[in-house]
């Protein structure tokens, strides 16, 4: 097979294969670092390019004509990096190909279209991050669009620079594949995003943009802004509506003071605290100019990213994220956390019951968790206050949403303010239908909760409610005392349906941590919370379990391979009575 290829520059090839392979050549070391694989099969060519041995592999994205050949590379000594929010579609893509919906199948992303099986990787390429890879240092730009995870690699080259953007944009005014900027079955997220990640990447001014598919383009602006505008038709002609994109990226955050700014391009909204030291506070910080991305699933569906601070440099004058303070633990408030930390060095304060869970997601078995641990600096228990720069933080306890969330009230121009996070609904009006409250049992919710909340409410008597997902609201007593209406009914109703001895009275049967990763198979300890008068644990069988005391039991697996979520129970009794596998946990054990 004869491969085309075309010299861009005096060490810089474009080899046609199943994609376009790029080439960055060290002529005097005759080693070259390769962006995407294709099939490998250029390989044989090789010393066409000046070149014996290819040292590295950047991966821009998943797909199978961009990493078919990565085992032949990495056959051949080349190290192969990838995306961070794709690795395991390389890396552990058999486990994908056996979690994946197939029969009614509403998820459209094109994750099949990856390796048959799984390809060894070297390490991954984070989000923002410049890294020397062979002779080059590598920016990795997060550009979403084609898939949830696709980047672009942005490399100085003889005095330009260049934009390896995958398959993000073709030439000018094309696009390589529609089916890829459709990812739910009614929307067209990809496509979206795409005109975002554009605009994003003309702020790293690339010389050239590079495309896995098309011609390389000299004129990077006019083909965004043509591709941008295609982009926008075809989303107004399936969606019946012009993108509002474009002006939520120029604009994201609304002045609700000098010091204190709404983001309502994110989900859920987060909330900005300017210091006059030039710093900034966040609180909650998820999935930041979102357009209908499916939550929730594998991690690499979803995708935290910053395209809102760059609003905070140009018209704030705001280079540092000092701070960011949760509400409380689920993904649409806190995904961004640990990568503020890598980009900004962002430090996260949390009460200390959302802390916990942030720090350790394995031992809860909540909805909305994150993926990985998000480690905090300052664990503030509720109840206290805490000083950041000018203003004082207070940590106000706040079940009802959920069990493990905090009110963070603090005074910002004159005004007291209170993030409440997700707690009510904060669209009511006098002579509207009633404030809802935004409750879910599998959160922890208890009766007397939404009682407490406008309890505290009262007590504190704030200027301004700021919320996850609702408008502000200037607080008056008339709202104050709908609130504790509220409440009281929220209680009212479950005390009159429910039984006591219901999980929402008592709390239930769980096992902690729910999720145990048993290194080398080594044994573990599991910790039952119940209300029965005793307690035993069902392990699997061979599998030996000692009761340590009354709720601890030391556990020791016995397998001669690898398990994935292994099953452990707790079976309850009360006064006598045998209630049942009233919890259970999930063990995975690896071996060396």
């Amino acid at each position: 097979m004869t491969l085309r290829n075309s010299r861009l520059g005096a060490a810089l090839y474009a080899i046609e294969d199943t994609c376009v392979v790029y080439l960055l050549v060290d002529q005097e070391a005759r080693t070259a670092v390769a962006v995407d694989a294709g099939s490998g099969r250029w390989l044989d060519q090789l010393e066409s390019y000046g070149v014996d041995a290819v040292t590295d592999v950047v991966v821009t994205h998943h797909h199978r004509d961009q990493v078919e050949g990565l085992p032949r590379l990495a056959a051949s000594g080349a190290r192969v990096w990838v995306p961070e929010n794709e690795h395991d579609l390389v890396a552990h893509v058999d486990q994908n190909w056996q979690r994946r919906p197939v029969a009614n199948n509403y998820d459209l992303r094109l994750d099949r279209f990856s390796l048959l099986d799984p390809a060894a990787v070297t390490g991954t390429m984070r989000d923002y991050g410049t890294r020397r890879i062979g002779h080059l240092d590598i920016t990795t730009v997060p550009t979403p669009g084609h898939t949830p995870g696709s980047v672009t690699y942005v490399v100085d080259l003889d005095g330009r620079r260049h934009a390896f953007t995958g398959d993000l944009i073709h030439s000018p005014g094309k696009v390589w594949s529609a089916a890829a900027l459709q990812w739910s079955y009614v929307g067209m997220e990809g496509a979206a995003l795409t005109m975002a990640s554009l605009e994003l990447l003309l702020d790293h001014e690339p010389d050239l943009l590079l495309p896995s598919h098309g011609q390389p383009m000299k004129e990077p602006r006019a083909a965004a802004e043509q591709t941008t505008a295609a982009l926008a038709d075809l989303i107004e002609v399936r969606m019946g509506m012009r993108s509002d994109l474009p002006a939520k990226l120029a604009q994201p955050f609304i002045e609700l003071s000098p010091h204190l700014l709404m983001n309502h391009t994110s989900e859920s909204r987060s909330y900005v605290l300017l210091s006059d030291s030039g710093t900034a506070l966040l609180i909650d910080y998820g999935y930041d100019l979102t357009t209908g991305i499916p939550q929730g699933g594998e991690r690499f569906a979803v995708r935290p990213w910053l395209p809102s601070l760059r609003a905070l440099r140009r018209d704030y004058g705001i280079d540092k994220v000092e701070v960011a303070v949760p509400t409380h633990y689920h993904d649409d408030h806190v995904a961004a956390f640990n990568l503020l930390r890598d980009v900004h060095g962002t430090e996260v304060w949390a009460s200390s019951p959302v802390a916990h869970v942030l720090e350790n997601p394995q031992d809860y078995d909540l909805p909305c968790l994150w993926y990985d641990p998000i480690h905090c600096e300052r664990h503030i228990p509720d109840g206290t206050s805490v000083q950041w720069r000018e203003y004082e933080l207070d940590m106000h306890a706040l079940p009802g949403h959920t069990l493990y969330a905090s009110a963070i009230g603090f005074e910002a121009d004159g005004r007291r303010v209170l993030a409440t996070g997700d707690q009510q609904t904060g669209t009511w009006m006098p002579g509207m239908v009633a404030e809802i409250p935004n409750f879910q049992y599998a959160n922890r919710f208890r009766p007397d909760d939404f009682a407490a909340s406008a309890a505290l409410y009262q007590r504190l008597q704030p200027d301004l409610m700021i919320s996850g997902h609702w408008q502000p609201r200037l607080v008056d007593q008339s709202y104050l005392d709908e609130l504790t209406r509220v409440g009281d009914e929220v209680a009212r109703v479950h005390r009159e349906l429910l039984l006591p001895e219901d999980p929402v009275f008592g709390g239930g049967a769980r096992i902690t941590p729910y999720r145990v990763d048993a290194v080398d198979g080594k044994p573990f300890e599991l910790t039952v919370s119940s209300n029965g008068t005793s307690v035993r644990l069902t392990v699997p069988a061979g599998w030996d379990c000692q009761q340590i005391d009354d709720c601890v039991f030391l556990v020791v697996p016995h397998v001669d391979q690898p398990v994935r979520r292994a099953r452990v129970a707790a079976e309850i009794t009360l006064d006598g009575h045998y209630l049942g596998q009233l919890a259970e946990a999930l063990v995975d054990v690896r071996l060396p």
